[in-house]
């Protein structure tokens, strides 16, 4: 995170504490001369934050602003890159014709320090489970912000599920420019979502991936999960020996359950079945949506994992006491 890139070359090292900085500066400067240019054509800012991510680094003059900690620090200054960048369209008198979009890529990770932001009141994954890594909610739901004056309704929400790799087609739909027939295999268009209204999709589900490789599948209000505990680095892990006797999935009720407490997988097995078939078959197929068979990246996709017989020596230990008993 070190170098800076410009035209494809490496002009410069510089420290990671004075990135987010320059991104907020260039951005800045970027918008300020595109407003200048006479001709009128649009502009795309794509602005790939390496802020809130480690290295934690708020420069000074953000260091114990947020009360929280440096993480909440860190991203109060990322609040000021975004607040740097609107107000540089609002000045340039592009505000009314201009589509902002913030999001994320994922929950937060546990370098923020969790459990102490929760001891100062700070929930991060605002009551859903688990955090980045996970297959739970806490690792994959994200904030999704857009505002388009005279599109989008100011204060107004949307229950749609929609997915990071719909931007391709919706931007696709936005521009009218077609998509070329293998490319977006997963994208769906949310145009009309930001219309307020549903969204038309051939898409039956999103599938879900955590940081071990574990599948999960989401569709309507069901979620599926392809692993026994977060198949990622929140508790209990995939090794951990106190999953021994749990079923060896999960299915959720997202609609009545949103914090993922309750397991359904023994209960609605018509229901997991269903997903697992739709899974394998979007995998089968290379996409999620309708359209040409689109080749995967891979030929051997594991969807059941195995789970590792690497065990810590306190799971051991206690394993081996259970067995004296």
């Amino acid at each position: 995170m070190k170098a800076v890139i410009e035209n494809d070359k490496v002009i410069l090292h510089e420290d990671e504490i004075n990135m987010l900085p320059r991104l907020t500066t260039k951005s800045v400067a970027y918008i300020n001369q595109q407003a200048k240019n006479k001709d009128g054509k649009p502009f795309l800012l794509y602005v790939p934050l390496g802020s809130p991510h480690t290295p934690i680094l708020p420069t000074k003059e953000w260091q114990g602003k947020s009360g929280l900690g440096p993480y909440a620090d860190f991203v109060m200054q990322t609040d000021a890159t975004v607040g740097a960048i609107t107000k540089a369209l609002q000045d340039n008198g592009l505000s009314e014709n201009t589509i902002v979009i913030f999001s994320s890529d994922n929950g937060t990770s546990k370098a923020a320090k969790i459990e102490a932001l929760a001891d100062k009141g700070h929930i991060v994954s605002a009551g859903y489970r688990g955090s980045k890594s996970d297959l739970w909610d806490g690792g994959h739901r994200i904030p999704f912000i857009v505002k388009w004056p005279g599109v989008v309704k100011p204060n107004s929400t949307s229950n749609e599920l929609i997915c990071l790799t719909d931007m391709f087609a919706t931007f696709s739909e936005i521009t009218d420019a077609p998509m070329p027939s293998k490319a977006g295999e997963d994208s769906v268009s949310f145009l009309s979502a930001l219309k307020g209204e549903k969204i038309k999709s051939t898409r039956a589900g999103v599938i879900h991936h955590s940081i071990s490789g574990h599948f999960g599948y989401r569709q309507g209000k069901w979620k599926l999960l392809l692993a026994r505990g977060s198949a990622g680095w929140s508790s209990p892990q995939e090794d951990d020996a106190s999953l021994d006797n749990m079923p060896i999935a999960q299915l959720y009720n997202m609609e009545n359950d949103a914090a993922e407490t309750t397991n359904l997988y023994t209960t609605h097995p018509e229901i997991a079945e269903k997903l697992l078939d739709q899974l394998e078959l979007d995998i089968k197929k290379g996409r999620s949506t309708t359209g040409e068979f689109s080749q995967n990246d891979m030929d051997d996709i594991i969807l059941w994992k195995k789970r590792t017989v690497k065990r810590s020596k306190k799971a051991k230990k206690k394993r081996k006491k259970k067995s004296k008993n």
